[in-house]
């Protein structure tokens, strides 16, 4: 079971600690209640960016604190406007991207794959912080980051055009989602390591420092997205 610690400070920087530790592969279970508490204890901190990494033992760290280099933006601030805009970097926390000209393509993407709007949007903010001619270092490309053989297996096309690219990534999801019974974290971790390693971790968030991260960026967008729709 994971240890969940929160630090009290005379500013409101506040670091809260997760124990998942790599070389124990933290049950699921602990896990998420280790995120819903995340989520309770920065639901004060609304109007807050909130920031994460994970360090070289494991130790998941999250803070409102922006003057910490080695952490990026894991929560922006609330979104403007019906659809409202992402963070285009940690570093420079008052650029935003104009999101609304993706709506249609993504509401399209929703419709066809019956993947939720949030979701997608999560994952896109998370990827490539919407920016159709984002390219990673390991050659994923386009909002939703598709590997060259993922938009050929969904039969995306041109990866930099934003229609095609969600579309596809739209549909990868979609399998994941099928693929884990509708378990939006095991898909999301899946997006990130591959359906491969969820399943050689038990059909559990594998113990990768990087995927663990990546499941509570998503997911911390996603709860917030849907809140806001909700509201």
């Amino acid at each position: 079971m994971s240890s969940f610690q929160a630090h009290s400070h005379n500013s409101i920087a506040e670091k809260l600690k997760m124990n998942l530790c790599e070389s124990s592969p933290l049950p699921r279970i602990a896990f998420l209640t280790a995120l819903i508490v995340v989520g309770l204890a920065f639901s004060c901190l609304a109007n807050a960016q909130i920031y994460g990494a994970v360090g070289t033992n494991g130790v998941v760290v999250l803070s409102n604190d922006p003057s910490d280099p080695t952490l990026h933006v894991i929560v922006a601030g609330p979104e403007p406007g019906a659809h409202g805009s992402e963070e285009s970097s940690a570093a420079n926390a008052t650029a935003v991207v104009d999101t609304s000209k993706f709506s249609g393509i993504i509401a399209e993407a929703s419709r066809n794959s019956q993947v939720p709007e949030e979701l997608l949007r999560a994952v896109i903010a998370v990827e490539s912080k919407f920016n159709p001619k984002a390219v990673s270092k390991k050659g994923a490309r386009g909002l939703m980051q598709l590997m060259p053989q993922t938009a050929k297996r969904f039969s995306a096309g041109d990866m930099f055009d934003p229609r095609a690219n969600v579309l596809a990534g739209a549909q990868y999801l979609r399998f994941l989602l099928d693929t884990f019974k509708g378990d939006i974290e095991l898909a999301v971790a899946a997006y990130n390591a591959g359906e491969n390693a969820v399943m050689r971790a038990g059909n559990r968030i594998p113990a990768f420092s990087e995927t663990k991260l990546y499941v509570l960026t998503v997911m911390s967008h996603y709860r917030r997205l849907r809140g806001e729709r909700q509201s």
